[in-house]
């Protein structure tokens, strides 16, 4: 009996670990996380996003006397877009605006960090909208490629 458990508890975690998707999608920047930040932001606004916030985490530990590497997130989105994620599952909408991280870690490199799109689709069990998904997958690239490259 035990053995039967075991096994099945092995089938089962094999079987959720063969359909992860790595939540996360990182860039690194060949710029510093300031310039990072500023010309994603430059990017996006060029492009007609809404840029919703910046918020710069290392000025808002420095204000209550803590210290943390260079880390903004800026939050943006498109209201066409969005809204059709939102048709295809209401619930993403706790993912939505976008959000990207600039971040610099502990060996100076730069990383630009936004949710994978395949990520949020296997959250909310979306079907049926490939190709927004698509679309939107394939736009941030374009966006974090941009900002990141020289």
């Amino acid at each position: 009996m035990i053995k039967n458990i075991s096994l099945a508890v092995a089938v089962l975690f094999a079987s959720t670990h063969a359909y992860a998707v790595e939540s996360l999608i990182n860039v690194e920047s060949h710029y510093s996380a300031k310039e990072t930040a500023d010309r994603f932001e430059s990017i996006i606004k060029d492009k007609g996003f809404t840029v919703f916030s910046r918020i710069d985490h290392q000025k808002n530990a420095a204000g209550v006397n803590l210290t943390l590497r260079p880390t903004e997130v800026i939050i943006f989105g498109n209201p066409n877009i969005g809204t059709q994620l939102m048709q295809c599952n209401q619930l993403v909408a706790i993912d939505l605006p976008q959000k990207v991280l600039i971040s610099e870690d502990a060996d100076n490199k730069v990383w630009l960090s936004y949710n994978n799109p395949q990520y949020t689709k296997q959250r909310h069990s979306i079907a049926g909208c490939d190709k927004v998904i698509n679309k939107i997958s394939g736009v941030l690239n374009t966006l974090s490629l941009a900002a990141t490259s020289k």
